[in-house]
C-alpha cells in the first residue's frame, strides 16, 4: 500500500465489509493508513456497525471508519455498477491476499471494466497439508483456486516452490494463467531492548511464528524436555493459532524456572534484539510457501537451524543448518553444537555475502507485469 500510494497511477482500494464492498480512493487509502500505522485513533461505531451483533469492538470502529472514508459503497450486487461508474475503464486489479478470491468478487471487478486481474498466491498448504487446517479450510480454499486459475489474468508466486506447487494443482482444472515469481521484500527493525523473561546471559534460541501444527513447535519442546537441566533457553515468539491444544496445554504447564519461555505479542524492535543476541533461529515448519522468519534472521546475522524445505533454499541457498523435520537427534545435534560452541552471531550473513530480496526489486516485477 505504501509503495503503490508512492506511484503517479491513480491508487484505490477495494475492501469487502459485513454490508458489501467500500471503494476508497488515494485520500481514503491515507486515512485508513494512518489508523492501521497508529498515527490515527479509530473513530467509533456508526449505525450499521451497532446493528451487527457478531461483530467485535474493534471490527465495528474499523468497519465505521472504512465507510467514513469512502469514496463510494455498494451491497454486493452493485459492484460492477459502482466501479464502472468510479474508476477509469482498463484499471489494473490487484489482489495481494487470499481473500475475496471468489466468483462474485472477480466477476464483478471484471465487469466493472478491469482490463487487468493480478493475484498473488502465497501457498498451497491447505490443499498440500491438510492435516494441518481448520476444518473446511481445504475445501473453501480449492474452489478459491478453482476461481483464481479461470478469472485471473497474471499469478504472482512469492517463491518458485510456490509457483510449482501452485500450477500442478491448476492444471487438474486446465491450463494456468501466466505467472511470475516475485519474492516478497525484507525490512529488517532496528533492535530494541529484548522482552523480560529471556535470561540473556545464557546461551538462547528463537523460534518465530505463529503457534499452529505445521510450524514445529512439538518437536520443539520434546527436544527440551529431552535436553533436562542443562538446556539452554528458548523463546517461543508468536500468537497462538489453531488446532494445537496439545502444544497450548504444554506451554500453560511449563513451570517458572523452565528455560522454554512463550513471548507473544512483541514489537519488531524487541523480536530483532532477542534474534541478535542468541545463538541462532529454529526454524522446525513442515511446510512453507517463502519462510520469512529465516530470511530475516540471515540478515541480521543469525545462524539458522531449518528444516530442509525448498522455499527456504530458494532464498537462503546453503547458509542455514538444514535437518529432516522428523528427525530429532539431527535437531538435537544441532541445537547443542550452537549452544555449546563459540558464538557464531553474523558469521552466517557476513560470510555469505547474504543480501535479503526488497520491497524495491518485489514491484518492478510486480508492476511490470500487472
Amino acid at each position: 500500500m505504501h509503495h503503490l500510494s508512492r506511484d503517479a497511477v491513480p491508487l484505490f482500494a477495494l475492501i469487502r465489509s459485513s454490508w458489501g464492498y467500500v471503494l476508497l480512493d488515494a485520500q481514503g487509502i491515507e486515512a485508513i493508513a494512518d489508523r492501521l500505522d497508529g498515527a490515527q485513533d479509530w473513530g467509533g461505531p456508526d449505525l450499521l456497525s451497532r446493528l451487527a451483533r457478531r461483530m467485535s469492538p474493534d471490527q465495528r470502529r474499523a468497519e465505521s471508519d472504512l465507510r467514513r472514508a469512502a469514496r463510494a459503497r455498494c451491497r454486493p450486487a452493485g459492484l460492477a455498477r459502482m466501479l464502472a461508474r468510479q474508476l477509469p475503464p482498463g484499471f489494473a486489479y490487484l489482489n495481494v491476499g487470499h481473500s475475496d478470491l471468489d466468483a462474485r468478487t472477480l466477476r464483478g471487478v471484471r465487469r466493472g471494466g478491469a482490463g487487468r486481474i493480478a493475484v498473488m498466491i502465497h501457498d498451497v498448504i491447505p490443499l498440500d497439508h491438510p492435516q494441518y487446517q481448520r476444518p473446511g479450510t481445504p475445501e473453501a480454499f480449492r474452489v478459491k483456486l478453482q476461481q483464481v486459475r479461470a478469472r485471473a489474468d497474471l499469478i504472482i508466486y512469492n517463491s518458485n516452490d510456490t509457483r510449482i506447487r501452485t500450477e500442478a494443482r491448476m492444471r487438474d482444472w486446465g491450463d494456468p494463467p501466466a505467472g511470475v515469481v516475485a519474492h516478497l521484500g525484507v525490512e529488517l527493525a532496528a533492535p530494541g531492548t529484548p522482552p523480560p523473561g529471556v535470561d540473556t546471559e545464557r546461551p538462547y534460541f528463537v523460534a518465530l511464528g505463529t503457534i499452529e501444527p505445521r510450524k514445529g513447535h512439538d518437536l520443539l519442546l520434546d527436544i527440551w524436555d529431552g535436553m533436562g537441566a542443562e538446556a539452554p533457553g528458548l523463546a517461543i515468539c508468536g500468537a497462538r493459532g489453531w488446532n494445537n491444544r496439545a502444544v497450548f496445554d504444554r506451554l500453560d504447564r511449563l513451570p517458572p524456572d523452565s528455560p522454554v519461555r512463550e513471548l507473544p505479542g512483541l514489537d519488531d524492535g524487541q523480536i530483532a534484539a532477542l534474534l541478535v543476541g542468541s545463538r541462532g533461529l529454529l526454524f522446525p515448519s513442515r511446510a512453507e510457501g517463502y519462510g520469512l522468519p529465516p530470511i530475516e534472521a540471515v540478515a541480521l546475522g543469525v545462524p539458522v537451524v531449518s528444516t530442509d524445505l525448498p522455499s527456504v533454499r530458494e532464498i537462503l541457498g546453503n547458509i542455514p543448518v538444514y535437518v529432516k523435520e522428523s528427525d530429532r537427534y539431527q535437531w538435537h545435534d544441532a541445537v547443542k553444537a550452537l549452544a555449546e560452541g563459540p558464538r557464531r552471531a553474523r558469521e552466517a550473513a557476513s560470510d555469505a555475502g547474504f543480501v535479503p530480496p526488497s520491497w524495491e526489486e518485489h514491484f518492478n516485477i510486480v508492476l511490470r507485469l500487472s
